[in-house]
């Protein structure tokens, strides 16, 4: 009897150390724990660069916790967009998808689309622009096109990897005004930055780049941009004409990025990361840095943002086909 007692005392004295502990453990901690890292596709010194660093800092004050901002390249952007997509779909691990990745499957270069992310935000578009050197002889984008016509397979361009966007926008335009675009020859590089390099040490002739990327050079005189394929002139930029304007042309092509996730990001990570990209967006932090960069604002979340990436993948495929850069 004494023994049963006193097992009865101690099944009910587990029970309630058991419903004791229960009640004070600990909620499970909110995202995030611990630090977050975005992956750039696009080398340091680019507009991608540019704009997932500032985007990254202003996460890491909404978040409380550090952003690492990591520049992972090579693969005309492969690398870094395969990089997002393969990390473990727990919000730690982020990145800045851009235009390329509606590009780079119509080449053959890699099977990834834009169903292979969790779309979060749409964050900033830019139009291409044509760099020259200021020592350049070309006053205006018509005379750089009568030298190409003069001289095929003279000029070399740069600025993005082969199939790249600013690839396509130079040779879209080559195209329509019924030039053929080998005319050109592309020299692939891991952004527009080191494109810009490439110019300014004689490299190549021309840099098709957002204008924002190459500020610091047009700032300190060291070239010049032509035209830009916006439908409007830059405000930022307001001496550079339009294609439109200079040779009736309504070619448009230009880069957007924006923030996504591994596939398959839990709804309240996707939630919490949408609410402070959002909030950013807004934040007069985000607007000073891109107008006074000339960074062009454009937003889109979630479901809008798949939407703007799937019409933008059939928009590029097609006109890859009539330039003949996609396989």
């Amino acid at each position: 009897m004494r023994k049963m007692l006193l097992s009865t005392l101690s099944a009910t004295a587990a029970i309630v150390a058991g419903l004791f502990m229960g009640a004070v453990a600990p909620a499970e901690a909110a995202y995030p724990e611990r630090p977050v890292t975005l992956i750039v596709p696009w080398g340091a010194g680019g507009g991608t660069d540019a704009t997932a660093r500032i985007i990254g800092t202003l996460l890491e004050r909404e978040l409380g916790k550090p952003v690492n901002v990591v520049n992972r390249t090579g693969g005309s952007g492969v690398v870094g967009h395969s990089a997002i997509a393969t990390a473990p779909p727990d919000g730690y691990t982020l990145g800045m998808a851009t235009v390329e990745i509606g590009m780079m499957h119509w080449q053959g270069l890699t099977e990834l689309t834009s169903k292979d992310y969790t779309p979060l935000a749409l964050m900033n578009y830019d139009p291409a622009a044509i760099q020259v050197r200021s020592d350049a002889p070309y006053k205006n984008v018509k005379d750089l096109i009568e030298a190409i016509k003069a001289n095929p397979g003279k000029f070399k361009a740069s600025g993005t990897g082969q199939g790249g966007i600013w690839h396509l926008g130079l040779f879209g335009l080559l195209a329509e005004l019924k030039i053929d675009p080998a005319a050109v020859t592309w020299v692939p590089s891991q952004g527009a930055a080191p494109g810009l390099q490439d110019l300014m040490a004689g490299g190549v002739e021309i840099v098709p780049c957002s204008l924002p990327e190459a500020r610091s050079l047009l700032d300190a005189g060291r070239v010049k941009s032509l035209v830009t394929f916006g439908q409007s002139r830059n405000a930022a930029f307001p001496n550079v004409p339009t294609l439109k304007e200079e040779i009736g042309s309504t070619w448009e092509v230009g880069a957007w990025r924006g923030i996504v996730g591994p596939k398959g990001l839990p709804q309240d990570v996707s939630d919490r990361l949408v609410q402070a990209l959002d909030k950013i967006y807004k934040s007069a932090d985000y607007k000073t840095f891109m107008d006074q960069r000339g960074f062009g604002m454009q937003y889109a979340a979630t479901g809008e943002f798949a939407s703007f990436m799937e019409a933008s993948d059939k928009k590029l495929g097609d006109a890859m086909k009539v330039v003949g850069i996609a396989k």
